[in-house]
């Protein structure tokens, strides 16, 4: 719905909770009131024509004066005052949004990584050791493993020894 204002008409595009997104019409030597927001962000966006945007910063005497062109963006944080004039006859996006505290997170664990189980290099090795629980660490099943692991450890040395032709 478009709406009738001294300095031109604006367009509700869009809103939700966290954004307004309006098109405005403003007109050559036409101004809004001096005016801010307490929350919100006010951002612009010009189309076509050239706006004027005024701010008053709050920690010194002195207004800002950003002249807009098409294609070009600014904004206004929330607590200042400001206002917006045409130049020239245009259009433009007026857009409004509220920024997230950012430090209104609330932990209640830590975090961090998951426990890896460790990659099994020797299955048997494996079901020998559960087996120690039945047979004890002396049983013949481990030391015939043992023994089994150290010929083939031997064996893979000397065919080592013997590709290198020592």
């Amino acid at each position: 719905m478009k709406a009738g204002k001294i300095w031109g008409q604006t367009e509700l595009i869009h809103a939700n909770g966290v954004l307004e997104f309006h098109r405005i019409e403003y007109k050559a030597g036409y101004k809004c009131s001096e005016h801010e927001h307490e929350f919100k962000w006010n951002g612009f966006f010009v189309e076509s024509g050239k706006m004027l945007i005024r701010v008053w910063q709050n920690d010194y005497d002195l207004v800002d004066e950003t002249i807009l062109l098409p294609g070009d963006f600014t904004q206004v944080k929330p607590g200042c005052v400001h206002q917006f004039e045409g130049i020239e006859d245009g259009v433009a996006f007026e857009l409004y949004w509220a920024e997230f505290n950012h430090n209104d997170i609330k932990r209640r664990t830590v975090g961090g990584g998951l426990k890896k189980k460790p990659v099994e290099t020797d299955p048997m090795r494996r079901i020998l050791e559960e087996d120690n629980d039945v047979f004890g660490g002396d049983s013949i099943f481990n030391k015939d493993y043992s023994a089994v692991k150290e010929l083939e450890e031997k064996a893979r040395h000397q065919e080592w020894i013997k590709n290198k032709g020592v």
